[in-house]
Formats: structure tokens, sequence, C-alpha cells
């Protein structure tokens, strides 16, 4: 089963659950995230698909995992499970996260900056083991994993100021002329 090195044990057991309900879904687990008493695991279309995950499909996949989660008992005590996808805006922690959205924009916010900006937006152009790059308006940057404090996805919203089929039309204001202003 796939494990990876930052997993904690109880993590790593949940992975080798849940993989084979998302594996059977159609669906690629995205991550899986053990906050306190809050279990998340994100599940996510597989790379390369089009389209999204319906919420048929994830409350599906919930009573799955939760059901797989009850018969192994694999997390010590209360926990509140949520099954989720990671969204439009979704979070980047591993380097298979920065791998799949390679040609998206991505917001990067840095730790322990001395000279450099401590945030950084633009397209993924590269993502590796050890690191990504990131296209700026200004030119590209390389940024170390270790370098990474937070980061995610950018969803460019569409202008809703015009509804769809509408002409975009230019108010005008009136000017003030020294003839109008009296």
């Amino acid at each position: 089963m796939e494990t990876r090195s930052g997993d904690t044990p109880v993590v790593a057991r949940v992975r080798e659950l849940v993989v084979p309900i998302a594996s059977d879904l159609g669906l690629d687990l995205y991550d899986i995230e053990q906050r306190g008493g809050t279990l998340r695991v994100a599940l996510d279309t597989l790379p390369g698909s089009t389209g999204g995950i319906t919420m048929e499909t994830l409350a599906l996949a919930s009573r799955l995992v939760s059901r797989e989660l009850d018969h192994h008992d694999p997390i010590p005590g209360h926990y509140t499970l949520e099954v989720t996808s990671p969204g439009l805006e979704r979070p980047l922690r591993t380097p298979e996260h920065f791998r799949r959205e390679v040609g998206k924009v991505v917001a990067v916010r840095l730790s322990d900056v001395v000279h450099d900006e401590r945030r950084v937006r633009g397209e993924l152009v590269a993502a590796d083991d050890d690191g990504i790059t990131v296209r700026t308006d200004d030119a590209e940057r390389r940024v170390a994993y270790g370098q990474i404090d937070r980061a995610r996805t950018v969803f460019d919203w569409p202008d809703t100021s015009v509804k769809p089929g509408a002409k975009k039309t230019q108010t005008q204001t009136p000017t003030k002329t020294k003839e109008n202003a009296q």
C-alpha cells in the first residue's frame, strides 16, 4: 500500500483503508489530515480527468469510509470524520499535490524570508522531489519545499457583475465644467 514519509501511524493505516475505496469509486485519495479530533479525507477525480466529484459520490464515499473505519477502528478515541473534495482553491502540501497542479496559478506563502518577498503568485511551471518553480510576471522563481509555509491553487472567479448574454455598456458620469457647475 501507498504510504508517505510524513504520515503518522494512524494516518498511514487510514490511508491503507481508504485507497481501495477511492479506487473502487474511480477516485484518487488527494489527502488525509488529522487535526485534533477531526479526520479529514479529501478525495478527487483521477489526474487528467475533467469535471469534479458529485455530492452523491462524496456521500457514498463517506458512508463506505465510515463503515471501514468503524470495522477496523484505527483511530483511538472519539473523532469526527470529514470526507470532502479538495475544492477549487486546493491546498498544496506534498510534492504529489504540486506535480498534479503544474500549469495552474498558485499562491505560495514562504517561511523564514530574509530579503525576498514573502508571497509568490504565478503559474506553477515545474515540481519535483526538492521544490517548485513558479513563473511570475517578472521571472521564474525556484522554491524549495522547506521554504513553503502554505500554498494553494488560485481560481480566477468570472466577472458576475454582467448577466450572461448581456452587452457590457460603459456608464458615463457627467463631468463638471465651469458652465454647468453654477
